[in-house]
């Protein structure tokens, strides 16, 4: 797993080949990245990351100059892989939460920026996550919900909806709480 741009970029991690987590692939992180930086300034961005997995989305937003990055994962191993990653990085920016998802979600009194989401595609409440962050206040005025998703879901319909791009197998849904038309 590399980083693609920033502060960071060319540094690379290794994701043990155990891992039930798949990273986002680079290509469509890069292109992903592409259409954020015409969205929002990450130096002013506050930014969560549910279902870190590899953490390879987290890093990318440390590395575009985020000034806080929150990575949420369950699974030991991979949060295990995200401190290590931590250590390496050295960035204060970086905070990991070892919590469940949906519990996290209902806790949460922070709110964010940027939330990435990116639950496995298999999980039976795939569908419901968008409802889920969107109906409290985790996500401030303006900010941007991307949602990555399997082939099978289409959240076009959704009243915060306001983009989809896919690439491959690998489809990202985007979410506005101040739905803005022209993003």
């Amino acid at each position: 797993m590399r980083i693609i741009s920033g502060k960071y970029k060319g540094r690379h991690f290794d994701v043990p080949r155990n891992f039930k987590a798949r990273p986002t692939t680079d290509f469509a992180k890069e292109n992903l990245f592409n259409i954020l930086s015409n969205i929002i300034d990450f130096e002013e961005t506050a930014a969560l990351d549910i279902f870190s997995g590899t953490g390879s989305i987290s890093l990318e937003l440390l590395s575009r100059g985020c000034k806080e990055v929150t990575s949420i994962e369950m699974d030991m191993q991979h949060f295990a892989h995200l401190k290590k990653c931590s250590q390496n990085l050295g960035d204060p920016n970086w905070k990991m939460v070892r919590d469940d998802a949906f519990r996290f979600i209902r806790r949460c009194t922070a709110s964010y920026d940027l939330i990435f989401a990116d639950p496995p595609y298999a999980l039976k409440q795939l569908k419901d996550i968008p409802d889920l962050i969107l109906a409290g206040n985790m996500l401030r005025d303006n900010g941007i919900l991307v949602f990555e998703h399997g082939k099978d879901y289409n959240f076009s319909q959704h009243p915060h909806f306001f983009r989809h791009i896919a690439y491959g197998s690998v489809n990202f849904s985007f979410f506005s709480k101040t739905k803005e038309e022209g993003k």
